[in-house]
């Protein structure tokens, strides 16, 4: 099996995407997923059975167009020709509309078409004008005959029946006048047609240009790269395109310039805006071993970085492959707009084809039938209901990804405002991962400064975290640091380390290496504080003696505490669920602010404890998409913590691009704000079809309110109008 994006041309509302989603799903060995607002169908294939080009021809059978895959050239030529078309259909309508209505308004009558004393030529006229107007929409007649065959009617086959009723009988009349009956001449319906098929233009015209705003955010991702580079082969720097850096090539990034490519620093230090990819404006340290992505920009030194990513696999890419995932797939509140367009159309149809009906009887005027048939189909055209759900989850993805939110599916935007309860893990989620010092008991005479240099000088040598924390916090404290080196080192697995400098003897470990070696523990109590807050303690002995007891701990993320605040407030359950032990996690939680602490669990049994809780309601689970792999599939929703690199996380949902713990609060923000303008979009399409169908209908008529064909079509392109602009709001979150 293959997959394949495909652009398509064609679709206009929910019953359009439903309708060639459910074709191509009912050829064997084809699975798709149809977005109307991004204009694509996802295709998996069977590659042995079918070409693309048979998919195109699928395509094309169910009343669209394909236009290729990401062929944006031909995408960019079709909107300049409906451009075009537009505009000469605007022009012809006006005529049209002009011929038809200036005796009604008072308008100068133009001479030679007046219909009192010229009808033929004023019948000719219209029917001339208006059958160039149906030529230039065409593709909604076409699109509306192929759906209404394949017996998935969606609004295009509303709009074709109403046009093709109103010009036909149009028609009829013409030909009677033709006879020499005049009377006929009051009852011409031509310019409803034509109005009818420029309103519907014109409003599709005015949803793409914000629709294809929102695409356009996303497009820009794919952009956002620098097109050339400068690479260092044989000791030149030598200027390439982006398209000529093959992996391992070392890459050199000068002050202001942007980073061509993902890939590891081997030389220089730098600091670097990453801001469109983690949603933080400060910039981040990058030096030797650090991982630089595509598009962020250089600050102020000149680093060399090794390719790594390139074209398709880089981060970027990702992104863009991510928002276009997220927007594919349907929220369970979409599923259920497809299924009443699905029985709305043909509702409409049997209700129009009554009105004509019980009309024809009622007023014996098949001209006055008509008029209620056509309006009644064209004011109730779903493309509303269409554009409510779909462009609201494409705008909101899009704002999540600029806020260094990624969303892989759309059933976790709906959710995440519903959470009951969050569950976090702690080392790399809660924590920044990594160890630190955070507190030195000196039992010396000696200064703070020089025992740290000393363990330090020793600690070098060693590849344990907490060397590796102690050697970096030396780093950041000394400034005048010493050029001794250790002797005699010594590595004792599960004890600590042994070393000499200068004629000193120095041991660095647990307790059981000091109760092993025979050192006196005193101050036991300075131990257990340190043990209660979560930290190692780290021995120093200087020729047998203790000299300090260093604690050293994994450190809380700096907006963990607001984080989990804000949580509370929104009445979210907030549990730790940890592998580490009983006593580190209770402190680390109190620290934090969470009251319910599981410790001491397993990974499996982590999404065991993850099934219990949801049974009440909905659970998101916080971890750092490793570990935790297993607990974020058992969620609803998993989120994984990265560092902006390593995105392409399958357990989880949700990717947040930084460690800023604060996006979970803006998640859930994005959703319910999403949620509630689907919702309003979903009421006002609703509202205004149980409106306006009874008016078409003439249900009202002995009060005196009417509705013809030209103001229904107006009225449903204000409808649609009305709900992209509400959509629009989202992007202001």
């Amino acid at each position: 099996m293959k997959k394949v994006l495909l652009r398509i041309d064609g679709m206009t509302c929910s019953a359009c995407s439903s309708g060639l989603e459910k074709y191509l799903n009912k050829q064997e060995g084809v699975k798709a997923t149809v977005n109307l607002v991004m204009n694509n169908a996802s295709i998996e294939y069977d590659d042995k059975k079918y070409k693309i080009e048979d998919l195109e021809k699928f395509v094309q059978k169910a009343g669209f167009e394909s236009l290729g895959i990401d062929n944006l050239e031909k995408e960019e030529k079709k909107k300049a020709n409906e451009k075009y078309k537009l505009i000469g259909i605007t022009v012809i309508s006006l005529l049209i509309l002009y011929i038809s209505m200036s005796h009604m308004v008072g308008l100068p009558v133009i001479p030679f078409l007046d219909m009192m004393i010229f009808p033929v030529r004023y019948a000719l006229s219209l029917w001339i004008l208006t059958s160039i107007v149906i030529f230039m929409g065409r593709d909604l007649i076409k699109n509306g005959i192929k759906n209404l065959l394949h017996r998935t009617p969606n609004m295009d086959t509303l709009v074709t029946i109403g046009v093709i009723s109103s010009y036909f009988y149009s028609i009829f009349e013409t030909v009677m006048i033709f006879k020499g009956n005049t009377s006929y001449i009051h009852s011409l319906y031509f310019e409803s047609s034509a109005i009818v098929i420029f309103f519907i233009k014109v409003g599709k015209y005015i949803e793409n240009i914000n629709i294809n705003k929102t695409k356009k955010a996303i497009q820009e991702l794919m952009t956002i790269t620098p097109n050339s580079a400068v690479i260092e082969k044989e000791g030149k720097e030598i200027t390439v395109t982006i398209d000529e850096i093959q992996k391992g090539d070392i890459v050199v990034c000068k002050p202001g310039e942007k980073i061509a490519v993902d890939g590891i620093v081997i030389d220089g230090i730098t600091h670097i805006n990453e801001s469109f990819i983690t949603g933080e404006s400060v910039p981040v340290k990058r030096e030797k071993g650090s991982n630089v992505i595509a598009g962020s920009i250089n600050y102020e030194g000149i680093i060399k970085y090794k390719a790594e990513k390139i074209g398709r696999e880089s981060t970027v890419s990702e992104i863009v492959r991510l928002v276009v995932e997220a927007t594919n797939t349907k929220a369970p509140i979409a599923k259920v707009a497809d299924r009443i367009s699905g029985f709305f159309v043909p509702v409409v149809i049997l209700l129009a084809i009554l009105s004509f009906a019980i009309w024809t009887i009622i007023s014996k005027n098949i001209g006055i039938a008509i008029n209620v048939l056509v309006s009644v189909l064209v004011v109730a055209c779903p493309c509303s209901l269409g554009l409510a759900t779909p462009l609201a989850i494409v705008i909101a993805s899009g704002n999540a990804s600029k806020k260094g939110i990624l969303v892989k599916n759309s059933e976790c935007l709906e959710n995440a405002h519903k959470v009951k309860t969050i569950v976090f893990d702690k080392t790399g989620t809660l924590t920044k991962g990594e160890l630190t010092v955070s507190k030195i008991y000196n039992y010396s005479d000696l200064l703070d400064e020089e025992i740290i240099q000393d363990v330090a000088i020793i600690e070098s040598k060693s590849e344990h975290p907490i060397a590796r924390a102690i050697v970096k916090y030396a780093d950041e404290i000394l400034k005048n640091k010493k050029s001794n080196e250790a002797k005699d080192f010594k590595a004792i697995p599960g004890y600590g380390v042994s070393a000499k400098i200068e004629d000193d003897e120095y041991l660095i470990g647990n307790k059981k290496l000091m109760i092993e070696n025979g050192i006196s523990l005193n101050n036991e109590n300075d131990g257990i504080e340190l043990s209660n807050e979560g930290n190692s303690l780290l021995f120093v002995t200087k020729n047998n003696k203790k000299i300090a007891l260093i604690g050293v701990k994994d450190i809380v993320k700096d907006n963990a505490k607001e984080t989990i605040k804000k949580l509370k407030e929104k009445n979210i359950n907030v549990i730790m669920l940890t592998g580490d032990n009983e006593k580190t996690a209770q402190y680390m939680a109190n620290e934090i602010g969470i009251n319910e602490v599981i410790a001491n669990v397993k990974p499996k049994e982590k999404a065991e404890k993850i099934k219990e809780l949801k049974r009440d309601g909905i659970v998101m689970m916080c971890g750092d998409g490793i570990n935790d792999s297993v607990s974020l599939v058992t969620a609803d929703i998993g989120v994984s913590i990265s560092t902006g690199t390593d995105i392409a996380m399958d357990s989880s949902s949700v990717v947040l691009m930084s460690d800023n713990l604060d996006k979970i609060n803006d998640l859930i923000t994005i959703s319910k704000k999403t949620i509630r303008n689907i919702k309003q979009n979903l009421f006002w399409a609703f509202f205004y079809n149980i409106c306006m169908i009874p008016i078409a209908m003439g249900l009202l008529s002995k009060n005196g309110i009417t509705m013809n064909p030209m103001f229904a079509a107006f009225a449903m392109t204000i409808s649609s109008i009305t709900v992209v602009l509400n959509a629009l709001r989202l992007r202001k979150i």
